[in-house]
């Protein structure tokens, strides 16, 4: 059964919507002002029912599959990328030597090359 709201007025003059119960007593009070905003934002069954025709409705149901049906496909897409992207970057980062390796590396070639001292001092010094 749907609850009637009688309208007054608070001491203060704003307008006011009582529901009571079936007993009489005030359940719910709310001003006029927000309860009739929010019955203006729904519609009732009639009125959706008035609006629609057979035609707009089977126009809202074949727009609705081809925004899911396009959601899809994009969302495989970026599925599909993030898939590639990751690959790529376990194939870069794969099996190479770190950075202080590679430096030991470069610099122990010149150290045998030369076999100066001074080579030797900065083969330690990159080794720590």
């Amino acid at each position: 059964m749907a609850t009637r709201r009688t309208t007054m007025r608070s001491r203060t003059g704003t307008k006011l919507y009582a529901v009571r119960d079936e007993s009489g007593q005030f359940k719910d009070i709310q001003s006029y002002k927000r309860a009739h905003a929010a019955d203006m934002r729904h519609k009732s069954k009639a009125e959706t029912a008035a609006e629609q025709g057979p035609m707009e409705k089977k126009v809202r149901k074949a727009a609705k599959s081809a925004v899911k049906s396009v959601k899809d496909t994009v969302g495989g897409a970026v599925a599909a990328v993030r898939k590639a992207a990751k690959q790529a970057l376990k194939t870069a980062s794969g099996k190479q030597p770190p950075k202080a390796k590679a430096a030991r590396k470069a610099v122990k070639k010149v150290a045998k090359k030369s076999r100066k001292p001074a080579a030797k001092k900065a083969v330690k010094k990159t080794a720590k």
